[in-house]
């Protein structure tokens, strides 16, 4: 086998990648490649669960053999000389001597492990505090383990069990798969009890299930009282005991993986353990059902307290970000009582955040007061928009620049000096370097900080890298804000009047976005104008280098599927992420183009009066397919070829043209025709009905509605097409919009039985048969949130048949 050899730079550290084609899981093919690009794509929730704590590594060097033949395994607690400077490490002391650590903290760190072939990541369930100190355990792990003539099956049933004892104790555990043959149950702990302490507890639950099914389950962890039974592992509680780290691979046969699962999965009769493919699936569109039991430090606390989700539009998870290397900066405009600017550092997974009354100090000579506030989340550094009269900060919020920083010093509570490099147009004008020195003062002073301009580093870092646009001819007029696009109207071929002056374009499932491209920089707009750049920089940077003109243009961001198809679902879960290291992930496991059709605007000229095929001429001469901008062509030939040609590519349609028709910015016009395969509309919530069965405590259907001139007008519910991760996502964000009275004028008393009733400012989408003649939906599924779209611009949409 050829030394396949490569050098990757993960979050700024250089790693050096081997034998790429070497098969690590023989059974499966798996090969080493395949092993890091998993644990590229799960590193979020892996990084979750393993961070702060001592890992031991399994290592299989030369692959997981077969089960005739098992490859050898290496098992390290120790790092060797080899480790790379830059993995974060503590030291345990041991009666024989002392052991160091990795701690995986980062993409850098569990891609190395990955190099050396550690497949197998083992924790303890606790943490090393900031200076290296061991701290009490922050959760109870049992480790279900059947014997010789046990299975899954029997792992549930005890996991059930199990359940019900801890509920009574306040503890709602967790299951997880092990991805071996058994089920780990994890419970939240506050940390304020010893390992030898809880340790005590996990093995009185479990001599308390053994004496209540003895028929079923074994507490002692001798191998000839197993048989038929379940062992209740209750030993990993012990400071030195360590388990599989939740998402991390097995080294056994197949290539199976420690996944936390929801209960509702382990009462399936499908249930089985899953493979990393899988996993990688299911996490594209699943939270991680582990999430909520991750203990540490509550940074955003503060933040939380000071805000209500139902009230103001800003961010509130409930949880900070995972911890990691990346480094960005925010500078906000903020017009709350007094107009002054937030500077936020991303560091430990927050944004530490100081107010600054006169904005970022412009020469070396001054130096303005920073006032340190809350730790904000990672979320907020792609904040815009207005937070409510009454609320914390109410007042209008505006991304004056935005970018990364290069960290010099970073002390604490004393001194920090970073080098911010901005967004070309951006408030900075560039790269700055700036001190941040506290004043020493105590009390309410506490908070005060200077800031101070200072001058570049030696290397010349801090200065500017704007890109110089290309010259035009005539007289510049800046590229205008980004406009309400143009839209069409739902029709069939008989609106088409039998013209020949038609258009033909494919119809891509996916969601609006015009382009401003300026002076080198991109910017995208959803179609209620909402800047969503940060969450698809990749089409931004792309179309900031390849575009020299200054141009304004009309596209569809839409997501591939494996198979080259546009997929909403896909797309669904690019469109909540904000956060920049959620995105740089989601770049690589989501690719997502842009579809570019149409150009309003080019080098200071406003192209909209000019006519479809002008217009497709002036884009195509600014703009080239390459990668991730795609500029489709026109459809050559008649409707039913190019409505067949659609349909066969797993297209949501065609869009028709008129050739003579110009731009009509923020218009429905019949010019433009939208022919599709299946009906869709999109809605607003108004309520939602529980569900019952398997979907009790959740939502069971949605009440739907549009707005019209005397309210919102009732069209029905929409009770499938929803994944887990869609039912509890609607139940978090439905539970913050909950109102007492209906905000339907016309729903019937039966849909109106157990309705909980919401603010109507969700809008989502639904695929139906028909509308019945009472102007409702018929066997409607749902599609999914539309939050690229406001209540307001919902419309009934036309169908023909």
């Amino acid at each position: 086998m050829a030394d396949t050899r490569e050098v990757v730079t993960v979050e700024g550290r250089r790693i050096t990648l081997t034998n790429l084609d070497k098969v690590m899981y023989p059974d499966t093919g798996t090969t080493k490649a395949d092993v890091l690009a998993y644990y590229a794509a799960i590193a979020p929730h892996l990084i979750r669960h393993a961070r702060n704590r001592p890992a031991t590594r399994k290592r299989w060097v030369h692959g997981v053999g077969t089960a005739d033949q098992p490859g050898e395994m290496f098992f390290q607690k120790n790092l060797d000389s080899g480790t790379p400077s830059w993995v974060a490490r503590h030291t345990i002391e041991h009666t024989r001597g002392h052991n160091q650590y990795p701690l995986v903290n980062d993409l850098a760190t569990l891609t190395w492990l990955g190099q050396i072939a550690a497949l197998e990541i083992h924790v303890p369930q606790w943490q090393f505090d900031r200076n290296g100190k061991q701290q009490n355990p922050d959760r109870l792990v049992l480790d279900l383990d059947p014997g010789p003539g046990v299975g899954l099956a029997e792992c549930v049933e005890v996991a059930t069990m199990a359940r019900a004892i801890l509920a009574d104790m306040g503890m709602d555990p967790i299951p997880v798969t092990s991805g071996s043959k058994g089920i780990h149950l994890y419970a939240a702990l506050d940390g304020t009890q010893s390992s030898a302490a809880v340790s005590d507890v996990a093995h009185e639950l479990a001599r308390v299930l053994e004496a209540d099914h003895p028929e079923l389950v074994v507490s002692d962890m001798k191998k000839s009282l197993r048989h038929g039974k379940v062992l209740v592992d209750w030993s990993q509680n012990n400071a030195a005991k360590t388990t599989i780290a939740p998402y991390s691979l097995r080294g056994r046969t197949r290539p199976t993986v420690a996944v936390p699962r929801t209960w509702r999965e382990l009462a399936s009769g499908s249930l089985e353990q899953l493979d990393y493919e899988q996993v990688m699936k299911r996490m594209r569109r699943r939270a991680d059902p582990l999430a909520k039991l991750t203990i540490g430090e509550d940074r955003l606390a503060p933040y939380r307290a000071k805000r209500d989700r139902a009230k103001t539009p800003e961010p509130v998870p409930e949880l900070a970000a995972v911890h990691s290397d990346e480094r960005s900066f925010v500078v906000q405009e903020h017009h709350a009582r007094r107009l002054h600017y937030d500077f936020r550092l991303e560091r430990d997974g927050v944004l530490v955040s100081w107010a600054v009354p006169k904005g970022l100090p412009t020469e070396p000579d001054e130096n303005h007061l920073a006032v340190q506030t809350e730790d904000h989340p990672l979320e907020y550094g792609g904040f815009t928009g207005d937070i409510p009269k009454g609320e914390y900060g109410a007042g209008s919020v505006s991304i004056w620049d935005a970018g990364t920083y290069d960290l010099e010093k970073w002390r604490d509570g004393k001194e920090i000096i970073v080098t911010l490099h901005g967004r070309p147009g951006g408030g900075l004008g560039g790269s700055r370097r700036f001190a941040l020195i506290h004043t020493g003062e105590s009390g309410k002073a506490a908070q005060n900080w200077l800031m101070h301009l200072m001058k570049p580093d030696v290397t010349g870092a801090a200065t500017s890298s704007t890109r110089t646009p290309a010259p035009v001819s005539g007289p510049r007029v800046p590229v205008p804000k980004a406009p309400a696009p143009m839209l069409a109207t739902l029709g069939s071929a008989a609106d088409l009047n039998g013209d020949q002056d038609w258009a033909y374009e494919m119809k891509w499932d996916g969601i609006r976005a015009i382009a401003r491209i300026e002076a080198g920089s991109a910017t995208l707009h959803s179609r209620n104008g909402n800047d969503v750049t940060v969450s698809y920089p990749e089409i931004a940077n792309q179309l900031a280098d390849d575009i020299a003109s200054d141009v304004l243009l009309d596209g569809e961001i839409v997501a591939l599927n494996a198979k080259g198809r546009p997929d909403f679902g896909l797309l669904q879960t690019r469109m909540k992420l904000t956060a920049k290291r959620d995105v740089q992930r989601a770049i690589r496991s989501v690719p997502v183009q842009y579809m570019v059709f149409d150009i309003l605007h080019r080098d200071g000229l406003d192209v909209t009066p000019q006519r479809y095929d002008r217009r497709r001429s002036i884009l195509a001469e600014c703009v080239r397919s390459r990668d991730r901008i795609q500029l489709p062509p026109a459809f050559e030939g008649e409707l039913d070829d190019a409505m067949t040609s659609s349909h066969a590519l797993g297209l949501e349609g065609v869009m028709a043209k008129k050739r003579d028709s110009t731009y009509r910015i923020g218009r429905r016009s019949r010019a433009w025709i939208k022919l599709k395969h299946h009906a869709t509309q999109e809605v607003v919530i108004g309520g939602w009905r529980p569900g019952k069965g398997r979907r009790s405590g959740s939502v069971g259907s949605l009440l739907l509605g549009i707005p019209g001139g005397d309210g919102l007008r009732y069209v029905g519910k929409v009770g499938t097409g929803f994944s887990d991760s869609d039912l509890d996502d609607l139940l978090a964000r439905l539970s913050r919009l909950a109102r007492k009275t209906t905000p339907f004028f016309d729903i019937p008393r039966a849909d109106a039985a157990d309705a909980r009733w919401v603010t109507p400012s969700l809008v989502g989408e639904v695929e139906f048969a028909e509308w019945t003649t009472t102007g409702r939906l018929r066997q409607s599924s749902w599609r999914g949130l539309r939050p690229d779209k406001s209540a307001a611009q919902v419309e009934a949409e036309r169908v023909f048949s």
